[in-house]
């Protein structure tokens, strides 16, 4: 029998990188002439997975979170994976919003990316959800490089990193 190779969808945001594009982005506001004697704040809780921005109004917020994007791309941090709450009303009249990073792959996004794979009616190639990723298995490498070529190709809302490659 043949040995099947196989490799992992995953997702997700180096912690480290998206704390980093915080303070940049923080150093970016401090020295900004529009944001000279304004009330922003930029809060990451790291244990949650949030960034939480506050600024006087929507426009300031708008302008913040821009920032901070225009950060995180510098830094790698995939933007794809930054799920934007509605913005609020705060304390004092203030706006505030919620920013999510996606660590790991839902469980619904991970059954339309199995899904995606079984409409495309490949040999031998299968899929299968473990926890917050999936695991793509086949006898044939080649088929493995046609699976991330057409997983590429699709948008499921996150970035996809494809990586433990093995040899069964």
């Amino acid at each position: 029998m043949a040995a099947n190779e196989s490799f992992d969808i995953t997702t997700g945001c180096d912690l480290q990188e998206v704390d980093n594009a915080v303070n940049q982005a923080w150093k970016e506001i401090q020295q900004r002439y529009d944001f000279k004697g304004v009330k922003v704040k930029i809060d990451f809780k790291k244990e949650e997975n949030k960034i939480i921005l506050n600024a006087p109004d929507d426009y300031k917020l708008k302008a913040v979170s821009e920032i901070l994007k225009t950060k995180m791309i510098r830094r790698n941090v995939p933007v794809k994976n930054l799920k934007a709450g509605t913005p609020e009303t705060a304390i004092g009249g203030s706006m505030r919003q919620e920013l999510e990073l996606q660590q790991g792959i839902p469980t619904d996004t991970a059954k339309k990316i199995v899904k995606f794979l079984k409409d495309k009616k490949m040999r031998k190639v299968q899929a299968s959800i473990q926890k917050d990723q999936v695991r793509v298995t086949s006898p044939s490498r080649d088929e493995l490089q046609k699976v991330m070529g057409f997983l590429k190709e699709e948008d499921f809302g996150v970035e996809l990193n494809f990586g433990n490659y093995r040899s069964n």
